[in-house]
Formats: C-alpha cells, structure tokens, sequence
C-alpha cells in the first residue's frame, strides 16, 4: 500500500503576502481523498525523530543554535521564514515523514511525503525555505541502520539540490544527481556527483528526452539499492520562481517515468514534493497530485 507523511503542521502560518505557497500542504491531501486516489489508510502521521537522525546529516552547533533559535538575523534571512519553535518543529516533523517513509518504501516499493524536498539546507546552515535537509537525513538513517549500502537521489527541483550536494560531497555511498534550470537560484552552485544545467525556456520534449537517456545510465553506473525523488514542480513554465518551459503534462510524463524505472527495476523509491510556485494553487496542486495518482497507477 502506498503510505503518504502528512501532519496538520505542515500548514505553518506566514505573514500575509509571503510568497510561499503554504497552503497548497493543506490543499494536496484534501485533493487526493476528495477524488479517490487516496484513502485515509494511506496516510500517516509523523512525530519528532530522535535528534541523532538529525545530527546524522547536520553540524551540531548549527542544529541547536536553531533548535534555541538563535541564528543570527542574516541567517534567518537566507531561510526566507519567520524563525519560531513551531516552524523548527514542523521541520522535525517533515524530517520524519522521509525517515518513516524509507522504512515504508522498503515494505511496499514507495513512499511519499506531502512536503520535504528540502535541498537547500547544508549540513550548517539553511537557505531558500529549507532548514533541515530531510532527504540527506533519510539517506543517513537508511546507511547508518545498514538498510542500504548504495543510494542515488535524484533531485528534478528546478533549483540545484546544494545542500544534498554538499553534504554528501566526500560520501560514496551517496551519488547526488541535480537536474536544474542554469539560471536559477542559488547563482552560486555546488558540485553535486551529477549536474545537468538546463538553458531557459527548456520545454517538455529536450527535458524528458535528457531525463530518459541519464537516468537509465545512472542506474547502471551507481546500481543503488535505494532511490530518493525530489519531484518539485516548479520545472512549469507558469512558475514564478522557475525558467524552464514545461507544461503539465510534460511534468506528468516525467514522474511517469522516474516513478516507473524504479518500479521496473525493483528499487524502493521515497519521493519529497520540493517547490511549486505557479500563481494558479490549482496548478501547483494538481501538478503534485499527479505525482500520487502515478503512484497509485504504478504500485497498486
């Protein structure tokens, strides 16, 4: 059965105008049992993770200064988000619906989370909407309880993945793949193991056709025995944080595939919904939702 993470908390309240989508957290789950893709089986509710999983992927003096929120003002700036215990708790949380959800992917195939994706977040610091980073920390607890020994995350975020990329960066049993538009932020990039830098207004048919040569290859090359999928939707040419082309349907074809490589080559896959920003909700919802639907599709 295909079991989701999401928590009420996931809704973090922001002052008004921000331009962070925070709704579409509440929106997505609502969507997804209102047109029958999901039931409330699916879904599943994460709590605070044991503070080692946390320090597994980030600098110890970074975590409580940011547990006693007591960053400096530069660095909340660069996080984007009014710092407060609720919101390093939902962090937490989120943190968890990865962790639970490796352990469910390994039972049933796949496992998804309703946010996470959170890429930027360095092993010291956080950036863009990102403070603690939950798929580098997933790929910790996966290695360090010697659940999997060789693991790839591919990151499709328009963004480049630099905090994965940084954390994993003299880690073997990690290979970082980023496929990213090459004129978004961060404007300074990391080196991840594998960059694709995509030029402005890249439409769905140069995009899945890159997509479909690499990620068979990397399969090949890196032989994971586990899979992360940071599957952002802001690749949409309506997005406003994003410079790639792609249209709804594109996005879809390209989970489609993603989802179904791992599915064919029986590798467990947990997928983090990363960043939207169109300013339609209902385009940012229902590009996400089919991320889910094609799950259902696949591992049913």
């Amino acid at each position: 059965m295909l079991k989701i993470a999401y928590h009420p908390i996931y809704r973090h309240p922001l002052p008004e105008g921000h331009r962070f989508p925070m709704i579409k957290y509440e929106l997505l789950p609502q969507q997804l049992l209102h047109e029958g893709t999901c039931s409330e089986e699916n879904f599943f509710e994460p709590s605070i993770p044991d503070d080692k999983h946390i320090l597994a992927a980030h600098d110890e003096i970074y975590f409580r200064d940011l547990m006693g929120l007591e960053l400096s003002k530069s660095a909340v700036r660069k996080i984007g988000f009014p710092l407060s215990d609720a919101l390093v708790t939902r962090e937490r949380i989120i943190a968890d619906g990865t962790i639970k959800g490796c352990e469910f992917a390994l039972e049933h195939g796949i496992a998804m989370n309703i946010a996470g994706g959170t890429h930027h977040a360095y092993s010291n610091r956080g950036e863009a909407f990102c403070m603690l980073n939950d798929q580098a920390i997933g790929a910790r607890y996966l290695l360090d309880n010697h659940l999997a020994n060789n693991i790839l995350i591919v990151d499709l975020d328009v963004h480049q993945g630099n905090g994965t990329a940084e954390i994993f960066q003299t880690d073997r049993s990690v290979f970082t793949f980023s496929m990213h538009g090459k004129g978004n932020y961060p404007f300074k990039k990391e080196t991840s193991d594998l960059d694709i830098a995509l030029e402005k207004d890249t439409t769905d048919q140069e995009y899945l056709s890159i997509l479909k040569n690499t990620l068979p290859e990397l399969l090949e090359k890196v032989r994971p025995d586990f899979i992360f999928y940071l599957c952002g939707v802001d690749v949409l040419a309506s997005d406003k944080l994003g410079t790639l082309a792609m249209t709804l349907e594109g996005c879809r074809e390209r989970d489609c595939f993603v989802l179904q490589t791992c599915h064919d080559a029986n590798i467990p896959v947990q997928c983090s919904m990363g960043g939207g920003y169109s300013p339609d909700i209902k385009t940012i919802v229902e590009a996400h939702a089919n991320t889910f639907r094609l799950a259902q599709d696949i591992y049913a």
